[in-house]
């Protein structure tokens, strides 16, 4: 069998309550931050559309504010949505490592994934962050509005009238006191919403990272000098995502050739790219393909084609191509890979995934190898498990337990009659009449002893015990928006990783 690539680990979620992951251990990661920021300053030979690497990756540091090019940029994406304290612990890493290499942490927030994970959830009940109709809907997160006030005095209302019976105060009023003045101006978009609520969350904490849409760093020039040349060269780049793809499925044994991601569709005069193309008229997306036109990849619309020009300088290339975009007020977006690649290449001299974008970006780190024959940059693995406080001193049910139980009890409810019955059975010859009929005759005689008292309360322990697995479902589920947590409970997994991550010496 195929052994996965033994660079990585095999990540798995903390199976208890306030326990912490973090991958690798505190002096190789550091070392590795230190070691990205040199190797991604020197690699001059790696050129993006006829520019080097290090003079894209300066623009784009500049162009988020991170003007400081020796400082360390530490950071960690998500989509925009009401995460988990297990995501939610990637800022309390960030954060944590900033201190100890003197660096600056930023989240990004990704508003050109398909909405997700929009539901204010609590044990026992949950409704949606938005009355925008679309939230079924839209293409990607952006797209929709934030609550009206009126809806959101709704929701936290029924958020409030159930926290009321918790034994713990959850942190959520920062939260929705946020989104509350932000709604002020209804033509902030949820996502910017979520994000600037989420964001002043962790202020409160103590937290100072940075947080920022990824949708305006699309239009910027590093951007589109990076989706300008993956376009010029679309086949060999699907090639080789192609080939790294099968490598990675290959080392993991993995028969789904839609898994992680699919490969890109390559035929005779089109090649698709791992980008959308976002119609901004009327939210409508598809994935980028481009065809052969005279020699040279080209995208069309309508009856207007933009040729991706090989010799074109990295500045000409991304001024005319943002051109012909808002021409058609078209935008191009990174899907997964390509996000994280321009993340770990032009931004970050660390990247901090959770377990499903590390095991993503095993491929991307074989890509960026084949492709751009490159070193990948490391990355790092963070995340935690807290689950709802009104759980932790609950019993938790077990049916397998109950339902071991009710077969041995089906069957003891005979005595010795079940006995003299199994005795007659075996010595009775195999494939006879007589066998079957005593066969038959015992579980006739237990099916009569179904409302034996002790067989009932049997039934009425597993009735129960199928409800209170109901209720653990929510009680236990470690994907519970983070802001349920109590203040102490979050500062507690901010304390680990500041812990893991001090030195000791």
């Amino acid at each position: 069998m195929p052994v996965a690539d033994a660079r990585y680990a095999d990540w798995k979620a903390p199976a208890n309550d306030g326990q912490t992951l973090l991958w690798p251990d505190r002096d190789t990661l550091i070392a590795q931050t230190r070691e990205n920021a040199m190797v991604l300053r020197r690699a001059t030979h790696v050129c993006i559309q006829n520019a080097p690497l290090p003079e894209l990756r300066r623009q784009m540091r500049h162009w988020i504010g991170h003007t400081d090019d020796d400082k360390p940029l530490i950071a960690t994406g998500h989509q925009t949505e009401l995460y988990h304290p297990g995501v939610w612990a990637k800022h309390a890493m960030i954060n944590s490592l900033a201190e100890q290499v003197n660096g600056e942490a930023y989240y990004f927030a990704v508003d050109t994934d398909a909405p997700k994970h929009l539901q204010v959830r609590w044990p026992g009940g949950g409704v949606a962050i938005t009355d925008d109709p679309q939230i079924a809907k839209a293409q990607w997160s952006g797209l929709l509005r934030q609550p009206t006030p009126a809806y959101l005095a709704e929701v936290r209302q029924q958020f409030d009238t159930a926290a009321a019976t918790w034994t713990t105060k959850p942190i959520a009023d920062t939260f929705f006191d946020a989104m509350t003045k932000l709604g002020l101006d209804q033509d902030v978009p949820l996502s910017s919403a979520i994000v600037n609520a989420t964001h002043a969350v962790d202020w409160s904490l103590g937290l100072r990272h940075h947080a920022m849409l990824a949708s305006p760093m699309f239009v910027s020039e590093p951007f589109l000098t990076l989706a300008h040349h993956i376009c010029v060269n679309a086949g060999e780049f699907a090639t080789a995502y192609n080939a790294a793809l099968h490598e990675y499925r290959h080392e993991n044994d993995i028969d789904d050739d839609g898994r992680p991601m699919p490969d890109l569709k390559q035929s005779d005069g089109a090649c698709e790219v791992p980008l959308w193309l976002d119609d901004m008229s009327d939210g409508h997306r598809e994935r980028a393909t481009l065809i052969d036109v005279d020699g040279h990849w080209a995208i069309v619309r309508a009856d207007d084609a933009f040729a991706f020009d090989p010799s074109a300088d990295a500045s000409e290339a991304a001024t005319a191509l943002l051109a012909w975009l808002r021409r058609h007020n078209l935008r191009l977006a990174p899907r997964a890979l390509t996000l994280t690649m321009f993340f770990r290449l032009f931004l970050v001299d660390q990247f901090t995934h959770g377990i499903g974008g590390g095991r993503y970006d095993q491929v991307l780190d074989k890509l960026i190898e084949r492709y751009f024959h490159l070193k990948p940059p490391h990355f790092s693995v963070a995340t935690a498990t807290l689950v709802f406080p009104d759980a932790l001193n609950q019993a938790r049910a077990c049916l397998t337990c109950l339902r071991q139980e009710g077969h041995q009890l089906k069957h003891r409810v005979l005595g010795e009659a079940k006995m003299d019955l199994v005795a007659a059975i075996t010595a009775a010859p195999r494939k006879s009449l007589e066998r079957s009929t005593l066969f038959t005759q015992m579980h006739r005689e237990i099916k009569s002893r179904a409302r034996d008292p002790i067989v009932l309360d049997w039934e009425r322990r597993f009735t129960e015990s199928e409800q209170q697995l109901a209720l653990e479902r929510t009680l236990f589920d470690r994907e519970l928006f983070y802001v349920v947590q109590p203040r102490e409970r979050l500062l507690a997994v901010m304390d680990a990783y500041r812990d893991l991550l001090k030195s000791h010496a």
